[in-house]
């Protein structure tokens, strides 16, 4: 059962003071080793029974001891507040130096080509952090979720994150593998696709994402057919490559592909091009900084330039 609880203001005033008293057994000494007076300390502790309700000391002029409301106070305070000094010196060291755990959420295609080299070179230069990266397609909310940051390509960074440029922009390229063009040609306008295969992607929302495409700068948005719906570009890289159809992909993970020529590139004039991707994050005042490490080391690395603000 769930019980009531309310935090009482000030709850812990004055323990630390007991706790020195009660090390002690002496008023002078408690002071000197908290630095204060021992007429502050005595105010302290007597502030401190009467919000107990219960006597802890038992004081004469000679010595000081504990009552038994006193040790059973010391009994359980003592434990707990070394334990709630010891969350605080974790929590300062992670304030102070890159150290911890630093989780990103990224899409599976991006580790290969982007994360990779720089994951391995952060981790060389900042080995007290430790670097999770959870690979996934789903739109994350990084706060809820626990991250520290995500990648993503730009148009779908929200206008309140700070983003920082992975990638030059880059093309929505159309692709088919040489059997399959040449099993059902090659389409020529935007139209012919109604006629093809096309490999489709199911976004994070559920929706099926449309073919974007670009005319003479006129933007075209395409419901396009196929055999295979997937909710990552690694799994239709593979079906293209296999001939299952066409699909449209960000150009730098076909660009080995097509260089072998296990890809052929199609209706090259209509291919829009996208901001690139981007690290991004919360906008905050006191970045952690293992964060900011990671920041620092991919705008330190050779990288083409561009804007710091999501779009």
């Amino acid at each position: 059962m769930k019980q009531n609880f309310t935090m009482r203001q000030r709850a812990l005033d004055g323990v630390e003071a007991f706790l020195s008293v009660a090390k002690h057994r002496n008023f002078r000494r408690a002071a000197a080793e908290l630095g204060v007076t021992p007429s502050a300390i005595g105010q302290a502790v007597r502030t401190l029974e009467a919000r107990v309700g219960a006597a802890l000391f038992t004081r004469t002029t000679r010595s000081v001891g504990l009552t038994e409301a006193g040790e059973r106070f010391l009994a359980r305070a003592k434990p707990a507040f070394e334990e709630l000094v010891a969350a605080s010196e974790t929590a300062r060291e992670l304030g102070q130096r890159p150290v911890g755990l630093l989780r990103l959420s990224v899409p599976p295609s991006v580790v290969p080509i982007l994360l990779e080299p720089v994951i391995a070179s952060f981790c060389e230069s900042h080995p007290e952090v430790e670097v999770e990266i959870v690979a996934s397609g789903d739109t994350v909310d990084l706060a809820a979720d626990g991250f520290d940051a995500g990648v993503r390509m730009g148009q779908f960074i929200a206008n309140d994150m700070i983003a920082v440029r992975l990638s030059r922009p880059f093309r929505f390229i159309v692709v088919g593998s040489p059997a399959y063009i040449c099993r059902r040609g090659r389409p020529l306008r935007p139209d012919d696709l109604r006629q093809h295969a096309c490999l489709r992607l199911r976004r994070s929302n559920g929706a099926l994402a449309l073919w974007s495409l670009n005319d003479n700068g006129s933007p075209l948005e395409i419901a396009v057919a196929g055999p295979l719906i997937a909710n990552d570009f690694s799994t239709m890289l593979g079906a293209a490559l296999e001939g299952v159809g066409l699909a449209q992909m960000p150009e730098p993970i076909t660009v080995a592909s097509v260089k072998s020529g296990k890809l052929v590139q199609v209706l090259q004039k209509f291919a829009p091009t996208v901001p690139g991707v981007f690290l991004y994050y919360p906008s905050q005042r006191h970045m952690l900084p293992k964060l900011r490490a990671f920041i620092d080391h991919i705008k330190n690395r050779p990288r083409p330039k561009g804007r710091t603000k999501a779009r």
